[in-house]
């Protein structure tokens, strides 16, 4: 089984996790059909997405992406995602209960925090990484302090990231970032506009690569 240092490994290698937050689990499947195609290879399922565990399930069976799970709020959600093959689980706040059951089933748990007692917490509580969110409300200089007083904790900013600003994060010290926005636009998607989700994915992806160097 593969270990969370090897699922967080690969989120960091990926980079950019889409995340995925439409009104139906059809949207949902369309945008990430075409994410793919602009070359990214993990997605992070919502669960307010409607049909988000049914799709998780249907996308790991598919293959040939790390499929993870967004907005789990229970042990019993982590327990749900799991089972239809989330490989990590991602809540937008501390939840020690979360991370408990994320021990328990195998699988890497991002924690939300903003602040620095809530990063504190989210480390103590058993987090394999601390999203920052919302991310847009405090920009890359909190997480470049953030990491200067937590340099052990991999910091995964999400909100308000795209291709104009995220070379500011890499900068600051982020292990990868979470990307909503124009990647998973509900207009662009319910249109068929397949062509500006692909500019968009791959504008963003080619900005981050760029920061990194790679």
């Amino acid at each position: 089984m593969t270990s969370t240092t090897e699922i967080l490994d690969r989120l960091v290698a990926y980079g950019v996790v889409p995340v995925i937050r439409n009104s139906s689990a059809d949207l949902a499947r369309t945008a990430v059909g075409w994410l793919r195609e602009a070359g990214y290879g993990t997605f992070e399922i919502t669960m307010t997405t409607p049909g988000a565990v049914g799709l998780i399930e249907e996308l790991t069976a598919e293959g040939g992406a790390l499929i993870g799970a967004g907005t789990v709020l229970t042990a019993a959600g982590v327990a749900d995602v799991v089972k239809a093959g989330a490989r990590y689980v991602v809540s937008p706040c501390v939840l020690p209960e979360v991370a408990a059951a994320c021990r328990d089933h195998g699988v890497a748990c991002l924690m939300g925090a903003l602040t620095p007692s809530e990063v504190h917490a989210a480390s103590v509580a058993g987090a394999d990484a601390v999203k920052i969110f919302p991310a847009s409300t405090v920009g890359p200089a909190h997480i470049k302090a953030l990491k200067s007083v937590f340099p052990g904790i991999r910091f995964v900013p999400t909100g308000g990231i795209d291709a104009g600003n995220v070379a500011s994060y890499v900068a600051a010290g982020v292990a990868c970032v979470g990307a909503g926005g124009k990647l998973v636009d509900e207009s662009l998607v319910r249109k068929g506009d397949r062509d500006a989700i692909l500019a968009a994915g791959r504008q963003l992806l080619d900005a981050y690569r760029a920061a990194k160097g790679a």
